[in-house]
């Protein structure tokens, strides 16, 4: 009886573990975890960056010796010494006391409150101002106190708001057409040099009126900037800072005022709102640390996009030339190996080879083929976003292979025999049996690269990121997409602020909302694949 209970249980054990029951709940629960920490990590990165654009509270500590005004924006309690509590408080003022991050011993603290006067100013330069605005000077030296400050910062920050839009758009638009056109003129004046025609001097003479009344409309053009520009000073604001001293800030150099104590859930709400547009359409300022990164999603997702049209073709061409094609042996086997070698290459590696192949190579070719008047300038031997879009289309071109071919290896032979034995020709049986049933797994390929391809900063180093391009890839005017262009990237963005930035503290809060704002691009660029893959797959489901 004793004896036949263990032999039982053994029994039971063995049937356990043959039927798979275990590890089936090893592997839900391995997937739990993980479920949990990337949901974690997102938690994480959506609350650090969404921080970074709500208007907290501004405090105004008392210490023995002075008195410090500012955010709190961490809390630390060392673990082995109770009381020591520690505030680090986001204090500003950076040009008139750096630096604008002090870390304050709670014991030293003889009180804090949150005074409603207390205003924030964001400056276009030197960061955030904290302090007490005590009156405004107007340009004619008359002294604004009171109740006619508010109405009078009202009416000064629409009327500059309005002369930016102005500024922005004379530089965007006339200035940098005229711009545009000298240089042609330029390009056309070295092509006659080097060509040499019989009528050189007549076309040459109607170059040079040409660009005479182009520099006459950019001379009327700066004028008109130079007026707007000096436009911009209207008040300056007298702020009561941290030290007691008083500062004099332009209104030309602030960008907003907030005074956050004063507001409501409702009125940050709306603040809220309003720094992340500011955030998502504005160009940075201050060597990224500050503004807006609208350039940097622009870049990301067009290099995305263009890399998409050159992967999937060389990706699918590839997988059905060894499937379909190919006389299965060594050689194929050998190249399926190389295939799937190259998915583990270190992606720098792909950018030397871009930067040695593309650039230098095909870019400097083209140069010396179709741009010679523009030498020895590059146009295409230069890093620009076409060439690292190929560099990414090599880095994800395995994936998209093998995904491809696990398609075509799911295709039922019957179906090809078939569409063979009706007539079709096996280029008739590809184009429209095999690869519309095989689309879904092609996709799901694409939707690999893209997630690799987004977050991917080493190889575009090399091959076209920049810090700050000036002007976008795509603009108004002829080609529109100018491919030869450099850009900006919001992996390289994150990577530039977080590591390259000379006041990290600053830096730590907009390298979150970078991230999360990276990492939206990448599931709102995967969702539409993947709602595309799966109304695809419901269609081909019962052919399969």
């Amino acid at each position: 009886m004793s004896t036949s209970r263990p032999l039982q249980a053994q029994t039971n054990a063995r049937h356990i573990f043959a039927g798979g029951q275990v590890w089936v709940w090893l592997n839900a629960g391995a997937l739990a975890v993980c479920i949990c920490g990337v949901v974690g990590v997102m938690l994480l990165i959506a609350t650090k960056g969404l921080q970074h654009f709500w208007p907290a509270d501004v405090m105004e500590i008392v210490l023995d010796d002075r008195v410090v005004i500012g955010e709190r924006v961490e809390i630390e309690q060392p673990v082995d010494e109770p009381g020591s509590e520690r505030w680090l408080i986001k204090t500003g003022n950076r040009r008139e006391n750096p630096p604008d991050f002090e870390w304050i011993q709670v014991a030293a603290v003889k009180s804090s409150t949150y005074p409603e006067a207390i205003a924030v100013i964001e400056r276009t330069q030197w960061g955030s101002a904290y302090g007490y605005i005590e009156f405004l000077l107007s340009n004619d030296g008359r002294r604004i106190e009171g109740a006619d400050i508010a109405p009078t910062l009202t009416r000064s920050l629409d009327r500059l708001r309005t002369t930016r839009d102005a500024i922005s758009d004379l530089e965007q638009g006339t200035i940098k057409q005229i711009n545009l056109e000298l240089e042609e003129l330029r390009l056309k004046r070295r092509s006659l040099i080097l060509e040499a025609p019989a009528n050189q001097s007549d076309q040459l003479s109607r170059l040079a009126a040409e660009e005479r009344a182009l520099l006459l409309n950019y001379t009327e053009q700066e004028d008109i900037l130079s007026g707007l520009l000096s436009s911009m000073s209207g008040v300056s604001i007298a702020l009561r800072i941290s030290d007691q001293s008083l500062q004099t800030i332009d209104i030309a150099n602030v960008v907003n005022i907030v005074h956050p104590n004063q507001l409501s859930v409702f009125s940050k709400l709306d603040v809220f709102g309003g720094q992340i547009w500011s955030f998502l359409s504005e160009r940075p300022r201050e060597g990224n640390s500050e503004g807006g990164v609208f350039p940097a999603i622009f870049g990301t997702v067009l290099m995305v996009l263009l890399m998409s049209v050159f992967v999937t073709p060389i990706g699918v061409i590839t997988a059905v030339y060894l499937h379909e094609y190919a006389t299965q042996g060594p050689l194929v086997r050998a190249l399926r190996i190389a295939v799937s070698n190259l998915a583990g290459v270190p992606s720098v590696v792909y950018g030397v080879f871009g930067l040695g192949f593309f650039v230098y190579f095909l870019g400097g070719s083209l140069d010396q083929l179709f741009y010679p008047e523009a030498l020895p300038t590059p146009t295409f031997g230069t890093p620009g976003i076409l060439w690292a879009s190929l560099t990414l289309a090599l880095l994800t071109v395995p994936v998209v292979i093998v995904s491809t071919e696990e398609g075509l290896a799911r295709i039922p032979q019957s179906l090809r025999e078939g569409s063979l034995a009706l007539g079709a020709t096996q280029a008739e049986t590809l184009i429209r049996i095999i690869l519309p049933i095989a689309s879904p797994a092609i996709l799901t390929g694409v939707i690999l690269a893209v997630a690799r391809a987004a977050g991917e900063v080493a190889p575009l180093m090399l091959v076209g990121v920049v810090k700050l391009a000036p002007t976008l890839p795509v603009d108004g005017n002829f080609p529109f997409l100018h491919l030869e262009r450099k850009f900006m990237h919001l992996g390289f963005h994150i990577y530039d602020v977080g590591f390259q930035s000379p006041n990290a503290e600053a830096a730590r809060p907009l390298v979150f909302a970078t991230a999360l704002l990276l990492i939206t691009i990448i599931v709102g660029l995967n969702l539409f694949a993947i709602t595309l893959r799966n109304r695809l797959d419901r269609r081909y489901q019962s052919v399969e």
